[in-house]
């Protein structure tokens, strides 16, 4: 328990960086490098060349066997296909090992296998995979051995960006050369470059392995599609930022180590809101690199929890009636030489820069709310966006009382003379210090949040790949910048412009925000006064994706062909369909072959029990009254079963993948909630001996 970790050794001590790349490169090679990741460009072949030697000899020290071009493609998972540092044999039959430059910078895995929407064919088969120089090369340890692993874009043999790390780095120039508009106007001309930044707080339940393997609806759908709810839930609240259990300490001990060594900052560990659930936060860093490590924590969070005879599960909703699962992504945007962008400062409303950034994000976010909206959507988030531990589906933006304040005074009278402060909290005891108070409460229902010194993306699921978002937010804003550069570049007097195209965008697009609660009915009737979109599924929130608006906004910046979004947009819907048939399909199994036969066994057990004190003539208005319910039951759930078996009879012969998606959200999931209810209702009923699965109560606090 007491054992010595060193963890500035052992931090990124299983990754390519910089500092490693300095030690084993000439010099020249080594600026080469740097030049190209910090300003792109092309390496030659002969410095691809010296560094994909020195990456083999690095990664051989480590016990590495084999390489892998490491890609994100469109399933939302990581995608990966191992090659051995070998060659041919020599004269005297010796194995000689080998990798080079061609084999570091491209590669070819089978682009007709992953989702393409209609892109590739499947006779269609050849697609790219190139590296990504600015996401260092890492090594992962499995029980594949060390492979060194080295982050991709992927794309179709026409072109196309078949992967999500495409259109994030294309977003992410983007908004640099936009924002270096920005930052020029007010004088900083030494900047090269502006990044995004983004820090994904991912949240995440453990259940018992041994608990899990009984769960058919677990192990196919990752979620629970029966279940009653357990005695006692998150209603104590006392969970949340709880004592970790000693099993839970040793699995987040053991995911730190993984974690550290491969690069990414952990910071952060608790309990969550409900029982079993539970959150790691990042520092943040680049959002490209950030969400290489969101998809590096999400895998090797499922690989620890099997070392701990657990099951990590990630998706939105795995229980019904207790706080679901999100992944809240921490969005900022910082200057080359130090200058964070959303950095209020002390006093906001004499922060000019900060004042016209705010302006352009008000404006990009209440324009393109619907695509920040889809950027979110996935078929286990609907389960989650609008209940009681999620921003709702409405886009808001939640400022706080000190900058809200700032902007009214923008809109109502042209300027801000003065910025509330959050003064002191008297704590009243002579040992305890008096503590300095936000300007700013924080509001845990808004789906996109200032936060200090940035914008907190809430809305996003604990399964999802943060790239979507991160490509949207860095869009969006770009194209705010552009419009409000284009009118200050071209003004007479450009300090009078920018206080104009301030107060213009603030007055516009004031309605966006909103630092009440987000929860309640009020505000769903009071976005639609305001006339902000309110979108409740995924599949009509794929849309967004093809707007005329949309297109413009994407083919302006380079980021997605208008193909690529009608190919997203298409995958949408599929992935919705097959996600809701494959729920089905595992929901029919479990009610036909286990629910319906224990209930029925059971009912069987009463109708003996009863027989039996009516033979001795005692009373049985109980237990008839029991076998009634049960039967009851057993008849709704038997009817509910055939039913959701016809209808997802006719899902499968539709062939329209839109078509299909809707009457799998409008038909389907209802049938499969007329087939819970009265399931959910026997396991309430039926002997605990003889009930096929585990129960909630025991599925989340068996852990």
């Amino acid at each position: 328990m007491n054992d010595v970790m060193n963890v500035e050794e052992l931090f990124n001590s299983n990754v390519f960086t910089l500092s490693k790349m300095q030690e084993r490169l000439s010099a020249p090679a080594y600026n080469e490098v740097k030049t190209v990741m910090e300003q792109g460009g092309e390496l030659t072949m002969a410095t691809a060349n010296e560094v994909a030697g020195a990456m083999k000899k690095w990664a051989q020290e480590h016990g590495a066997t084999h390489y892998t071009h490491w890609f994100q493609p469109l399933t939302g998972y990581t995608a990966e296909k191992h090659d051995a540092f070998v060659s041919h044999p020599d004269s005297s039959g010796r194995m000689l090992t080998e990798f080079s430059g061609k084999e570091l910078i491209k590669g070819e895995p089978d682009a007709s296998s992953f989702p393409s929407g209609g892109l590739r064919a499947t006779f269609e088969a050849r697609g790219y995979t190139a590296w990504d120089i600015t996401s260092p090369a890492f090594l992962k340890e499995s029980a594949c051995g060390v492979i060194l692993t080295i982050p991709t874009a992927f794309y179709s043999y026409t072109g196309e960006a078949l992967d999500k790390k495409t259109p994030l780095l294309r977003s992410m120039e983007a908004i640099s050369e936009q924002a270096l508009r920005i930052v020029r106007i007010f004088g900083n001309k030494s900047a090269k470059k502006v990044t995004p930044s983004a820090g994904a707080e991912q949240e995440y339940f453990l259940v018992d392995e041994d608990l899990f393997m009984q769960r058919k609806d677990l192990m196919f759908a990752g979620r629970t599609l029966f279940g009653a709810p357990a005695p006692k839930g998150q209603e104590m609240e006392d969970h949340y930022f709880g004592v970790i259990k000693e099993r839970v300490g040793a699995f987040m001990k053991n995911l730190n180590v993984e974690l550290w060594k491969l690069g990414v900052t952990a910071k952060t560990q608790h309990n969550e809101a409900a029982p079993a659930q539970h959150e790691l936060a990042p520092v943040y860093e680049s959002a490209n690199i950030a969400a290489d490590h969101n998809q590096l924590v999400m895998e090797v969070m499922k690989r620890v929890a099997t070392e701990h005879s657990m099951r990590c599960l990630l998706h939105e909703k795995p229980y019904e009636g207790v706080n679901g699962s999100g992944k809240h992504n921490n969005w900022s945007i910082s200057t080359d030489n130090g200058v964070n962008m959303l950095d209020p400062g002390a006093t906001p409303h004499e922060n000019v820069q900060f004042l016209l950034v705010l302006a352009c994000i008000m404006r990009a976010v209440d324009r393109h709310a619907d695509l920040l909206r889809q950027s979110a959507a996935d078929a286990g988030n609907d389960h989650r966006l609008g209940a009681n531990e999620a921003p709702p589906a409405i886009i808001s933006i939640c400022l706080g009382e000190q900058l809200e304040d700032v902007v009214k005074q923008l809109v109502e009278t042209g300027e801000a003379n003065h910025t509330k402060s959050g003064g002191k909290i008297q704590t009243g005891v002579s040992t305890l210090f008096d503590l300095d108070k936000d300007g700013t409460d924080r509001n845990r229902t808004s789906p996109f949040a200032f936060t200090g010194n940035k914008f907190e993306f809430r809305s996003v699921g604990s399964g999802d790949s943060i790239a979507g978002a991160n490509t949207i937010l860095n869009a969006i804003v770009a194209e705010a910048f552009c419009e409000a550069a284009d009118r200050i570049e071209a003004a007479d007097d450009p300090e009078t412009e920018v206080h104009d195209v301030i107060k213009d965008y603030m007055t516009e697009h004031r309605r966006i925000i909103f630092s009440g609660d987000g929860y309640s009915a009020e505000w769903v009737e009071e976005a639609a006064r305001r006339g902000l979109p309110n979108i409740p599924s995924t599949i009509e929130a794929a849309s967004a994706l093809t707007t005329p608006k949309a297109v413009k906004l994407f083919e302006k910046f380079g980021i997605f062909t208008k193909s690529e979004l009608c190919s997203r947009e298409e995958i949408v819907y599929e992935n919705y369909a097959k996600t809701i048939n494959i729920e089905a399909m595992t929901m029919i199994d479990m009610a036909g072959k286990e629910i319906l036969p224990a209930a029925q066994a059971y009912a069987g057990e009463l109708a003996e029990t009863l027989m039996k004190i009516q033979k001795v003539g005692m009373s049985s208005e109980a237990i008839t009254k029991n076998l009634k319910d049960v039967i009851s039951s057993i008849e709704e759930a038997q009817k509910a079963l055939d039913s959701l078996r016809e209808d997802e009879k006719k899902g499968g012969l539709i062939k329209d993948m839109k078509e299909k998606a809707f009457y799998y959200k409008d038909t389907v999931c209802k049938a499969m909630e007329d087939l819970r209810k009265p399931c959910d209702a026997l396991e309430m009923m039926v002997d605990k001996g003889l009930w096929p699965f585990p129960t909630y109560g025991e599925l989340m606090f068996e852990v």
